[in-house]
């Protein structure tokens, strides 16, 4: 009697001799499908092949990887031999010890005419380039001061430009040098920048002596900067305030805050706030005085009523008195703002308007008080009628 026949095994046909193997064995007791099978092995082969794909794709990068190195390495030997010493790039402390020339402090554009006839100077202030700024990447709020060797007490001062290294002033002032003080006057210009709330810090400067130039064509030429010096630090002080204006209420409102850099000589120092309305002393206010202190502190505010149709009229003078050495009181220094004013004082002037309701705050520089009348050329009081009058 011969063995049943399974249902999972066929008998082999007739004429051939099945020899039994591993791997039919194996598929035959795998309770699948056929077509699943199938499907796994192909998605095993896949697999395979894959990787094999990767690997070889790794193995052909870094193979291609090496090769220009070794180029790149043979073309900077060959190079080291034949690059002169022209081509390489300085050190760092090569370029900070070359950079100490005048042409770190920039250029300014000047122009000069001398009028015989009325013996005046003009002094045209172009423009500025190439300025330095505090520290790399910064910017700037540069203005100029002009003055003559022979007249310190007789300064001119630009508009602040904002934000800029390369300020174009385009402004112009004039100075009175008779013919015979020419050889001995230099021009003096200083290059500063403006601080809201500390000391304004020189730029650089130019002393340009008139004797070594013809001035009987008008002549515009560049000039290097030089280092700022400590000729412009002789001054006679500052003083801070704010300054508000209210368009519908007409109300004027000054902050006098503190002063600095006051002579050590001078006592009891205060301010007079005073306002003149068609170069006419108008209206008038002071401050307590402060005792023993070259810096005081006021904090001490003002209100004027000024209608918006007088604003374009009004000055406002504060000026900074003390007792001096002679047990008199008088005047140390001044500052002018309105429409006539120039400079800083000008531009302060120019904010209050341009951001009505908001306080607008700044240092300026003290002016020799003679200077400040001279430029003012105040009338008598301005007499205000009384009422029932």
């Amino acid at each position: 009697m011969g063995r049943p026949t399974g249902p999972y095994r066929t008998p082999a046909p007739v004429g051939t001799t099945a020899e039994p193997g591993l791997i039919p064995d194996l598929i035959a007791r795998i309770p699948w499908p056929r077509w699943a099978l199938i499907t796994v092995a192909a998605a095993a082969s896949v697999l395979i092949v894959s990787c094999l794909l990767c690997v070889l794709c790794c193995c052909c990068r870094r193979h291609r990887r090496k090769k220009p190195r070794d180029k790149v390495a043979v073309g900077l030997g060959s190079a080291r031999s034949s690059t002169t010493t022209h081509l390489v790039q300085p050190e760092v402390g090569n370029v900070e010890s070359n950079s100490g020339g005048p042409q770190q402090w920039g250029r300014l554009q000047l122009s000069l005419q001398y009028d015989s006839g009325s013996q005046q100077i003009r002094v045209g202030l172009k423009q500025a380039v190439d300025l330095r700024a505090r520290s790399p990447g910064d910017t700037a709020d540069p203005y100029a001061c002009v003055s003559l060797s022979t007249q310190p007490g007789h300064r001119y001062e630009t508009k602040a430009h904002r934000g800029t290294l390369n300020p174009v002033f385009d402004e112009t002032c004039c100075f009175r040098v008779p013919p015979a003080e020419l050889p001995q006057t230099t021009l003096q210009v200083w290059l500063l920048d403006s601080r809201c709330f500390s000391q304004h810090e020189p730029l650089g400067e130019l002393s340009l002596p008139l004797g070594t130039i013809d001035l009987r064509h008008v002549l515009e030429l560049w000039h290097q900067l030089g280092p700022p010096g400590t000729t412009e630090a002789e001054q006679t002080g500052e003083l801070c305030f704010s300054l508000q204006y209210v368009p519908g209420s007409g109300r004027l409102t000054v902050v006098v805050l503190e002063a600095r850099g006051l002579s050590p000589g001078l006592a009891e120092p205060y301010v007079k706030v005073q306002l003149t309305l068609n170069q006419r002393k108008w209206k008038r206010r002071k401050t307590s005085a402060r005792k023993s202190t070259t810096a005081p502190y006021f904090n001490q505010a003002f209100t004027f009523l000024v209608p918006f149709s007088q604003i374009q009229s009004v000055d406002l003078v504060l000026a900074v008195w003390a007792r001096g050495p002679r047990l008199r009181t008088e005047p140390v220094g001044k500052v002018v703002l309105g429409t006539r004013a120039s400079g800083q004082p000008l531009q302060h002037w120019a904010d209050m308007l341009a951001h009505a309701r908001r306080p607008v705050t700044q240092w300026h520089r003290l002016r020799p008080p003679r200077e400040v009348d001279q430029a003012l050329a105040l009338q008598p009081r301005l007499r205000l009628p009384l009422p029932g009058s």
